[in-house]
């Protein structure tokens, strides 16, 4: 539009939020089926009690105390995670982009200062299959492959906990 001035044009594989922008290339999607309500998930997902008892991967913990939601969109949440075996600790946090109670949650993750423009964008994906529920895990903006040790091995380590925390064995999705 004339007398708007130029925009700098959108890079592909990057998305604009501001001035700052993430690699959307980079990314990876896990799934789970469980034999639970849509309603159960989004709990465990939004719900800072259940969320200590679930949100780490094996072999870390996360203390109750931790963990602040502010659950509406531009709503901050954080929480650490704690090693069982060193006590070191791995302070997390983002801001919420979306939220669709029982159906989607869109946040980005990362370290609680970084700015959140600049770190990875996470879309939970709850869906009722009739007897179970699918949750779809897509995270934008880091690389991650099985074997890692990083943050596809973390998030799918995770996501066996959420099961556990839910009282079910994940069924291959």
């Amino acid at each position: 539009m004339e007398g708007t001035g130029s925009a700098a044009p959108i890079v592909p594989g990057t998305r604009r939020r501001g001035t700052n922008m993430i690699d959307t290339d980079k990314g990876f999607t896990l799934k789970r089926e469980l034999d639970t309500t849509p309603e159960q998930v989004w709990r465990a997902w939004t719900e800072p009690d259940r969320m200590a008892e679930w949100w780490h991967p094996a072999g870390l913990h996360t203390p109750r105390e931790s963990v602040s939601v502010d659950l509406k969109p531009g709503g901050r949440y954080t929480y650490t995670m704690v090693n069982d075996a060193t006590d070191e600790e791995y302070p997390t946090g983002g801001v919420y982009r979306e939220i669709v109670p029982n159906e989607k949650l869109v946040f980005t993750w990362g370290n609680p200062d970084d700015d959140p423009d600049d770190t990875p964008l996470v879309t939970v994906g709850i869906r009722s299959l009739g007897e179970l529920t699918r949750v779809t895990f897509d995270i934008r903006g880091v690389d991650g492959m099985v074997g890692d040790d990083s943050y596809h091995d973390g998030w799918e380590s995770a996501l066996d906990e959420l099961a556990q925390h839910l009282g079910q064995t994940p069924v291959a999705g």
